[in-house]
């Protein structure tokens, strides 16, 4: 069969890449010829303030703004070109690029089926939550379109954005979700959603090592992986590498001052890499969650001041580890305590197979 997904799949975000890899990988490898749609709008790929902005356009003024922001500029392209690498190299995308909505409709990619997701691509606080593309409005009304572990990322969706969805989703001839709120959510609007895995969790380590990175580097270390420079996450990385005598790296958007060694210009591979060997991993995400728990590592999870933790919490509850989540209250006994990870192996694999069951039902 052929299929085409669509997903937030060229975001400078390790988990974003990785979950777009992980669903393409996942249907090549039950024998389906699939590739991603190569759909950017502007709003994903960061159109520069000067663009955006009609003052900017003024002679002499974006180039004023342009060198002001020239240092950390070259900074976030360095930042960029490794992730433009795991991109040429691990997402097959379709030959022709797509940049609106109206380019879809025009020439859609042809398929036997669509697949919306996975991630953020519902979030309707995001303009990707309210982008038709991503609620599969393009292509032959005779095309199979399904989503898969599609996320909402909130507990609920704005009563004035109501109505705009539920008319977007009646397109679906199957939808998956990520987290349990988000069948809530469906089931408000009229509709019945299949509770699956991120796609992340259909491949298994070996198949994540194929590509994981490792850096030559001490294995005796504290992973941060901190998307907000969230002072909580650096007292508690500080208090568990006391306790370790290990060392702190990190492999967040940004260097960190009280680590010994930043990976914030390292692609998703690096990422998964650094998961992989960690003595403890300490995020605010839901992928550098999901990567500590495919590799059994041990972890802990600060939330976000931004209040999107409806995606971590849901995971840790369905798995029995909401004790999990700490803050800079968190006693050292619980610092170091273990996880029973027998117990999550059998959690998680049975829905593994319940999500997997699902693709191949839908399809």
């Amino acid at each position: 069969m052929t299929i085409k997904t669509i997903t937030c799949h060229h975001a400078i975000n390790h988990g974003a890449m990785l979950q777009a890899y992980a669903l393409v990988t996942k249907l090549r490898l039950i024998g389906h010829d699939a590739e991603i749609i190569d759909y950017r709008p502007d709003y994903l790929q960061g159109v520069k303030l000067w663009e955006r902005d009609k003052r900017f356009r003024r002679i002499g003024l974006g180039w004023a703004y342009a060198l002001a922001k020239l240092p950390s500029r070259l900074l976030a392209l360095k930042r960029e070109k490794v992730f433009d690498e795991f991109y040429r190299r691990h997402l097959p995308t379709t030959v022709k690029f797509y940049s609106t909505i109206g380019q879809l409709r025009i020439n859609p990619p042809r398929a036997d089926a669509y697949i919306a997701g996975s991630d953020q691509i519902w979030n309707t606080t995001f303009r990707n939550g309210t982008d038709p593309a991503f609620y599969l409005d393009f292509g032959d009304s005779d095309t199979k379109r399904i989503s898969y572990a599609a996320s909402f990322a909130t507990s609920q969706i704005a009563l004035e954005k109501q109505a705009w969805v539920k008319e977007n989703l009646k397109r679906f001839d199957s939808i998956s979700v990520r987290e349990a709120s988000a069948v809530s959510i469906l089931e408000q609007l009229g509709y019945t959603g299949q509770l699956v895995v991120d796609p992340v969790f259909l491949l298994d380590i070996p198949q994540w090592d194929e590509i994981a990175d490792i850096p030559d580097c001490d294995n005796d270390y504290i992973l941060v992986y901190d998307l907000m420079n969230d002072s909580a996450i650096a007292s508690v990385a500080q208090r568990l590498a006391k306790l370790y005598g290990s060392k702190i790296y990190s492999v967040g958007p940004r260097p960190l001052r009280y680590v010994k060694c930043n990976f914030n210009y390292s692609g998703p591979s690096t990422f998964v890499g650094l998961i992989s060997k960690a003595r403890c991993v300490i995020s605010n995400s839901f992928h550098g969650t999901a990567f500590s728990i495919i590799y059994r590592r041990p972890f802990f999870v600060i939330e976000r001041k931004d209040g999107l933790n409806v995606r971590m919490r849901d995971i840790l509850s369905r798995y029995g580890l909401l004790d999990r989540i700490v803050n800079v209250a968190v006693n050292d006994e619980q610092l170091i305590s273990s996880i029973d990870y027998k117990s999550v192996e059998s959690l998680l694999n049975k829905d593994i197979r319940i999500s997997q069951s699902f693709l191949e039902t839908a399809l």
